[in-house]
């Protein structure tokens, strides 16, 4: 199966649901939010599945492009499609392994974009949130994303809510410190 992403550029995903990529029009939409704050960004891909996300954030000019997965299939797909989208200038890897375990492998960095995509039902968005504020891994201007179910509270963080978005039956949390 492939999906297609900015540029008309044609990405690998596992076949079935175990990656549910991101739907086009909720990454169109993660995309023009954030419209003119990709170049040179720093992005951090959370729970990356296909690594479109990513991918996106590379073709659109994002310097350092880091995902975590914890499936070593996906994670191979994912290195195969960036690896394909990003220029010479760019930089990018993927971590596999549980994402809060993985986490702290990147203290001491920041990055300007963050978006987490967990599973809806996992019980990954406290640790997730916890381990982002304990390692100091947005940026003081940067901004986190979180795709969730319309119908999910998101926890209590030491993050500032800025909007929520709902596309069907998906909904966005943008967060900033």
């Amino acid at each position: 199966m492939s999906l297609r992403i900015y540029g008309n550029r044609s990405l690998k995903t596992l076949a079935g649901q175990d990656t549910r990529p991101t739907l086009a029009k909720v990454r169109e939409a993660v995309f023009n939010i954030w419209q003119g704050t990709i170049e040179q960004c720093r992005w951090l891909d959370l729970c990356a599945g296909s690594g479109s996300m990513g991918a996106e954030a590379l073709c659109r000019g994002a310097s350092i492009v880091v995902g975590i997965e914890q499936s070593p299939k996906a994670c191979a797909v994912i290195a195969q499609n960036w690896k394909q989208v990003a220029q010479p200038d760019q930089s990018f890897q993927v971590l596999r392994g549980n994402v809060v375990k993985q986490l702290h492998r990147l203290d001491g960095q920041q990055f300007d974009r963050i978006y987490f995509d967990p599973p809806y039902a996992s019980d990954l968005y406290v640790p997730v949130l916890s381990a982002i504020e304990q390692f100091s891994l947005l940026a003081p201007q940067g901004e986190l994303a979180v795709e969730h179910r319309p119908d999910y509270e998101l926890p209590d963080s030491g993050f500032s809510i800025v909007r929520q978005k709902r596309y069907g039956n998906t909904a966005l949390t943008f967060y900033r410190l």
